[in-house]
């Protein structure tokens, strides 16, 4: 029979070694195990229950399996297409207006102006305010008879024939059939009051973005006779292009979610002319009380979201690629 040997000294110091360093190279992962259990228990067990949950039809606490039904009840359904095309029509004039709003802003906090730090601070005040607060504090500005905006939105002269009411006008009619679009003055609103609370932000992702770029090659630019426009679309936006598509996607992310503005501004109205996904899901789950068709939709948006997510961080990482 084999006795085994006592391990030397040497061999003692490399085991200790090995094992110092295999604890050093898993050490992070150790550290983050608290705050990923948490993440399990409040992302990943919800995420999972909704699964489970469209797959149900739960109504009067009796439960029934009814597989992939609530998926098909939600795509056949009129008012789902409705509310596709309402998001389509919000995403892309959100997208449009804060985009453009913010790389102007940005330009301009990229000059050296007097009271910089000034301006920055105050353009954070729509940022820390709350959803909730700003759908109100607009929705006051348009309120008939004593609103701020009112005497300007009921003048027929600017608003013909008969002035503009934001809150009860219906949508005009559409130019194609089946397409809310022209949007209706809600939904108009609903984006201007949306770009003003995201402004800040993408504003700061531009004017980091500007300011990593090169003094020489501007200048350089400028002695070769280019103008200010030249400047921008030529040398500027393909520089900064990465950050502008990373600010895309957030945007389209949190348009697509974002359910606080509609809820306390404009509540879908009037009839169902701003009545997105997000609010959908809040009308089919917690109006209706229909958890099973809810669930469907919001297992439907999440695959939105995990699509968008991945083309943010293909993005990403092409960009660091090139860089």
């Amino acid at each position: 029979m084999a006795t085994q040997l006592p391990l030397t000294s040497a061999q003692r110091t490399t085991f200790a070694n090995r094992i110092a360093e295999r604890f050093n190279q898993t050490l992070p992962l150790w550290l983050l195990l608290p705050t990923l259990l948490v993440l399990a228990v409040i992302q990943f067990y919800p995420g999972i229950y909704s699964i489970i949950l469209s797959l149900q039809d739960r109504r009067a606490g009796a439960v029934e399996w009814v597989g992939f039904r609530n998926f098909e009840r939600i795509f056949e359904s009129a008012i789902f297409r409705e509310s596709v095309g309402h998001t389509v029509v919000f995403l892309v004039g959100y997208v449009l207006v804060t985009m453009v709003a913010s790389l102007a802003v940005a330009l301009l906090l990229n000059q050296r102006l007097r009271l910089g730090g000034v301006y920055l601070a105050l353009l954070f005040i729509p940022w820390v305010i709350a959803d909730i607060i700003v759908g109100l504090i607009f929705g006051l500005l348009v309120v008939p008879e004593y609103g701020l905006l009112s005497p300007i939105l009921s003048n027929p002269t600017l608003f013909p024939p008969k002035g503009l009411s934001i809150p009860s006008d219906p949508p005009p009619k559409p130019w194609i059939a089946g397409f809310p679009f022209p949007p209706a003055p809600a939904m108009v609103y609903l984006i201007l009051a949306s770009s003003w609370r995201a402004l800040p932000f993408i504003t700061l992702l531009l004017l980091a973005a500007l300011k990593t770029v090169p003094s020489e090659i501007v200048e350089s630019a400028r002695i070769d006779g280019a103008g200010r426009l030249q400047l921008l679309f030529r040398i500027i936006l393909p520089l900064i292009l990465p950050t502008m598509v990373v600010a895309l996607f957030n945007l389209m992310l949190g348009g697509i979610n974002g359910i606080g503005l509609v809820f306390s501004l404009t509540r879908g109205g009037p009839g169902t002319a701003t009545e997105v996904l997000s609010y959908l899901l809040y009308t089919i789950g917690f109006q209706r009380l229909e958890f099973g068709r809810a669930a469907a939709l919001a297992v439907f948006m999440a695959v939105i979201n995990l699509a968008l997510i991945l083309l943010t961080l293909r993005v990403s990482r092409v960009d660091e690629r090139t860089t």
